[in-house]
């Protein structure tokens, strides 16, 4: 009795997917990596360097071949003979005979699942952390006074410290810089933006944000706050489906964007025209893309905020 319940409440909760039906989803997947990874990996190759488009693969652990690897994210069963190869993989077992004669299907058929009670039993602090930072920082009201001034942060004075982005020019120059610096107030919430400032400008932010207040901190309108989306969506895979990895990555890059076209840096070459928050008319601009990624941002928060509770909660029978 106890031996069916288990089963009846396994299928419940099991999405089975064919050979062809899941090679499709990891075919689409590895092909909208691509756009974002090959140009990234020719560059490499090359020696050459990108301000924007680099930075998910190099701020970020996740490297280009992680990423493109596939996972359909806990309760889904993959069927057939290229499915079996994932048994070697980390956190993935193969079905076994009970499992597979409930689900209808022959006796060794291959068939795999991620393994969701080795998963938890070594990651159980880490879906722990990251669904604190996801639900306070959707429980908070989200701040839009920032301006990306982060950016501006990071090379105040930087005459007198080691250079950012040595191969970059400075729009204003490094005066005009400093100057934007001192006129505005300065209030950054994200540890992970304000550890990168110069000595100098770190007694002009308003906050000291440190990684042990970052859970009382992160606010939804923050840029790298949203950007870190990514961050917490693929240190959980592979209990995670990476098309939501790859929606919250491609949110990132986007951000990435334009926190660098309201950077100080002339970025103009590199196809990426400025948005200049030292006027009026740049902080509306500012702004209106900030709230923009916020709308965006909150339900992708509540999709992982969903999966994670799903992952956390009973284990399995």
């Amino acid at each position: 009795m106890l031996r069916r319940t288990y089963l009846v409440q396994l299928v419940e909760r099991l999405n089975v997917l064919s050979a062809d039906e899941w090679r499709a989803r990891e075919e689409a997947h590895q092909q909208r990596v691509s756009r974002y990874a090959d140009p990234y990996l020719a560059r490499r190759s090359a020696g050459e360097k990108h301000p924007v488009e680099d930075f998910l693969f190099t701020y970020y652990t996740q490297k280009p071949g992680q990423l493109r690897r596939w996972h359909p994210g806990a309760g889904v069963v993959l069927l057939g003979r290229e499915a079996a190869d994932r048994h070697g993989w980390k956190h993935y077992r193969t079905l076994d005979d009970g499992e597979l004669a409930f689900l209808g299907l022959p006796p060794e058929a291959p068939a795999v699942t991620m393994d969701r009670d080795a998963f938890l039993a070594d990651r159980r602090d880490a879906v722990a952390f990251a669904a604190i930072i996801l639900q306070g920082t959707a429980a908070r009201p989200a701040q839009f006074g920032c301006f990306g001034l982060h950016e501006w942060a990071m090379v105040y004075h930087q005459d007198r410290f080691d250079l950012r982005h040595e191969y970059l020019q400075l729009r204003l120059g490094s005066a005009g810089t400093d100057k934007v610096v001192e006129d505005n107030r300065i209030r950054c919430s994200h540890f992970d933006a304000f550890r990168f400032y110069t000595p100098d400008a770190i007694p002009l932010n308003e906050l000291a944000p440190s990684r042990e207040t970052q859970r009382h901190l992160e606010q939804p309108g923050c840029l790298h706050a949203n950007m870190d989306l990514y961050k917490w969506a693929y240190k959980l895979l592979p209990a995670l489906p990476s098309e939501l990895v790859m929606d919250c990555f491609e949110l990132s890059w986007r951000i990435r964007a334009m926190d660098m076209q309201a950077s100080p840096y002339d970025l103009a070459e590199w196809g990426y025209p400025a948005i200049p928050i030292e006027t009026p008319q740049g902080k509306a601009a500012y702004v209106e893309h900030q709230r923009s990624f916020a709308a965006e941002a909150a339900g992708l928060r509540e999709k992982l905020a969903r999966e994670l509770a799903a992952l956390s909660g009973s284990g399995q029978p």
